[in-house]
């Protein structure tokens, strides 16, 4: 017989029961609950989450259901263990995930020193385009930077990002030329949004004047256009990235399972 969702007990400060059908299986109503309170802020990243016993005393179900939960909680990197000492929210502020979603390598295996180099910050209005690809309305406010990514000093990647000024309204171009460590870890410490999830689409396009010029190649040269949208919780879009890789020395690599 199938159980029916559960909703959070008395304790929880969670109050939105859990609408997942029926035929949803159990750990995955108790996840979904995991990500609604990570997203409302109740766990902040690189915080430890409750202990398993706690959880299943929490929602009312063994603490299988719950360790499951958080073992795809964990594949997916919303959550990270730590052997003896438990388990945390996933932070970009972890250098295993400063470039986490960049796929670059070099061709000779290398290991590089990449250092972001912020060229611009500005205020914008957001075109058909933009507003449908952030779900947001055409004319609404947006944050437009450019960014050259360095590898050993070298300009490999220029970076076009489009946020949502309802979230990054306050974000300028000291704040970013003063941080000390990645673009996401300035986006999670300064306006509390994690990136959760990517989606990209890759094309090759040639090098106009002003690329080419920043990233040190000859005007026509093929480059890669590398464009990324980037959720946070609740499958909210909030970022649109358009990057043009410089493949002279490098590659992009996915590994596929």
């Amino acid at each position: 017989m199938s159980r029916p969702p559960l909703k959070p007990s008395n304790r929880t400060p969670i109050r939105q029961a859990a609408v997942s059908p029926t035929f949803s299986p159990l750990y995955r109503q108790i996840k979904e609950l995991m990500v609604r309170a990570l997203g409302a802020g109740e766990w902040a990243p690189g915080a430890a989450i409750p202990s398993e016993s706690e959880l299943a005393v929490r929602f009312g179900v063994s603490q299988g259901t719950v360790r499951k939960a958080i073992d795809e909680m964990a594949a997916e990197n919303l959550l990270v263990r730590r052997q003896g000492k438990g388990t945390f929210v996933a932070s970009h502020n972890d250098p295993r995930s400063f470039y986490r979603f960049l796929r670059l390598t070099p061709d000779d295996g290398a290991v590089r020193q990449a250092r972001s180099e912020p060229l611009s910050c500005r205020n914008a209005a957001a075109t058909d385009t933009v507003a449908r690809v952030l779900r947001l309305q055409v004319g609404d406010p947006v944050v437009v930077l450019e960014r050259l990514l360095r590898f050993d000093g070298d300009p490999v990647v220029l970076d076009e990002i489009i946020l949502p000024a309802d979230i990054f309204g306050t974000l300028t171009l000291d704040m970013l030329k003063h941080a000390d460590r990645s673009l996401y870890s300035v986006f999670e410490s300064q306006f509390a949004v994690r990136m959760i999830r990517a989606e990209e689409r890759l094309r090759a396009v040639a090098a106009d004047v002003q690329v080419a010029s920043l990233l040190g190649v000859a005007e026509g040269d093929p480059l890669l256009l590398v464009e990324r949208v980037t959720y946070t919780y609740g499958d909210r879009p909030v970022e649109w990235r358009r990057g043009r890789y410089a493949t002279g020395h490098y590659h992009y690599f996915n590994e596929l399972s």
